[in-house]
């Protein structure tokens, strides 16, 4: 009886105090495996209520037990992972046995560490259990019959279990996909609209349909911050955010509920858009800006629940947001300012209306204020005059009033930021054209060509100047392209015609 309460007592430290997961109990109970994550001593712990008696049994069961630790380690996904194996024994086996436990128990990756507590070293071992877990174990012995039974005692460290499971899967039951579903169905009707009317590939069908375009921003056309979150531009991009939004929206969905998933995904919609219109001057649409703000707000169910969320999702979540930033840093054309501002609206916007019961109104006040901090200050810089989206817009206006002087004043300071803005590349080969500098214009529009290949009104110029420097099969080459992206427009398929009689 007495080792049979010191299981249930060393059960109960990690259990209730420590607040390790019991991932396995056998049917007589004398056998718990139990986990905590975020314990990096001690991730998995199995304790096992067994009279020994000879080593060799004891030898088995550790090699028994190291196999279970190598499939938690592929379950969990680990390089490598360490296990404490402790028993409760009435007494130590009657041979000797010390030599079997004294060094880990190595197998493909795993340690499992074997301690025995038996009646002659309790203290000892609780120690030794102390400093091998890096956590102090306080149990008292009790030989008094006052305190709880045993089966009091066993039935308060399983409730406590499972009241903690309970409250864990409660956090994903807030409401079912709702809105998920309709974004979704919007993406899909919008995508066919896009199609049916130009192609989603195609820049001026984008425009007109409210695709994030700085220009018309600047002009006061607010509602394209929102837009873009239902437009895709081409299949493939349609596909892989549909997806996105199918899982991360669905998740999310059910953990904040549908009228907190809506202000999460709209605000995260419209900081990634602003992001984008103050850091990118590209054309630009997707629903890329708040799938990110979706992993902002699961980002922040870990700062909140940060034990369940690195024993569930919370390792995939990091891992995931990683590569698609690291993809948007290494790929060009890909508004890594959309997805970051997503991110960051995504959690600013989670921090406000916060998760479902619970009130923290000091919280939601301080992710409030940062949130509209933020947003001024985006708004603000991105309307600023000395803001280059500001000024390659105000060039624009000097070219299209035939001020080509002023507005090369304005670009050429943008040229080495093409990348960025590659936009600088076409004005300014407008303007060679224009004042007679071929060979220039030339230069300018094959580097953009190669920055931006759907650029099909750039592809339409090259073919012009090489038209000018008689090099007919590079225009011919150039004028294809223009055509392959965008067979719509007249003055393509003319250029065209006029490159066939010269041929």
């Amino acid at each position: 009886m007495k080792q049979d309460r010191l299981f249930w007592q060393l059960i109960q430290h990690f259990v209730v105090s420590k607040e390790y997961r019991i991932l396995h109990i056998s049917p007589d109970q004398n056998e718990l495996w139990l986990e905590n994550l975020t314990h990096k001593k001690a991730p998995i712990i199995r304790i096992y209520r067994h009279d020994l008696d000879w080593s060799t049994w004891l030898q088995r069961d550790i090699e028994n037990a190291s196999s279970h630790v190598v499939n938690f380690k592929q379950q969990l996904r680990k390089r490598r992972l360490h296990a404490y194996n402790i028993y409760v024994s009435s007494y130590p086996p009657v041979d000797d046995w010390e030599f079997r436990v004294e060094e880990p128990f190595e197998n493909e990756k795993t340690e499992l560490h074997s301690i025995v507590l038996h009646e002659g070293n309790t203290q000892h071992t609780l120690n030794k259990i102390a400093q091998a877990t890096g956590d102090e174990v306080s149990i008292k012995e009790e030989n008094e019959r006052d305190d709880l039974g045993l089966y009091q005692l066993k039935q308060s460290v399983l409730n406590a279990s499972s009241q903690r499971d309970k409250k864990e899967r409660s956090l994903f039951q807030h409401g079912k996909p709702l809105f998920t579903y309709f974004f979704i169905f919007l993406h899909l009707v919008m995508f066919y609209l896009l199609e049916t009317n130009g192609g989603s590939q195609n820049s001026e069908t984008l425009v007109k349909y409210g695709a994030k375009y700085n220009p018309a921003i600047l002009e006061g056309e607010w509602w394209r911050f929102f837009t873009p979150i239902v437009l895709h531009i081409g299949f493939l991009h349609l596909l892989l955010n549909t997806m996105a939004i199918f899982y991360l929206g669905s998740a999310v969905e059910r953990i904040y509920g549908n009228i907190r998933f809506l202000a999460i995904y709209l605000f995260a919609g419209f900081t990634g858009s602003l992001a984008s219109f103050v850091f990118t001057s590209s054309l630009s649409a997707g629903a890329s800006g708040a799938i990110f703000g979706c992993f902002g707000a699961l980002l922040f169910v870990g700062i909140i629940h940060p034990k369940m969320f690195f024993r569930t999702m919370g390792a995939n979540i990091l891992v995931l947001i990683g590569i698609n930033l690291a993809i948007g840093f290494t790929i060009p054309g890909i508004d890594n300012a959309g997805h970051i501002g997503g991110l960051i609206g995504g959690f600013l916007a989670s921090a406000v209306v916060h998760l479902p019961r619970h009130k923290k109104y000091i919280q939601r006040i301080l992710g409030f204020g940062v949130a509209a901090v933020l947003t001024f200050f985006l708004l603000q810089e991105g309307y600023n005059a000395e803001n280059p989206t500001a000024q390659i817009k105000q060039a624009e206006t000097l070219v299209q009033q035939e001020q080509y002087e002023e507005a090369y004043n304005l670009l050429i300071d943008f040229e080495d930021r093409e990348e960025e803005f590659p936009e600088v590349l076409f004005y300014l080969s407008y303007i060679d054209i224009q004042e007679g500098n071929i060979e220039d214009a030339k230069n300018r529009l094959e580097r953009l060509t190669t920055l931006q290949p759907s650029f099909h009104e750039a592809h339409y110029n090259l073919a012009l100047v090489y038209l000018e420097l008689n090099e007919i099969e590079k225009a011919s080459s150039s004028i294809d392209r223009a055509i392959e992206l965008d067979s719509s427009v007249e003055a393509y398929n003319n250029l065209r015609t006029e490159i066939d009689g010269l041929e």
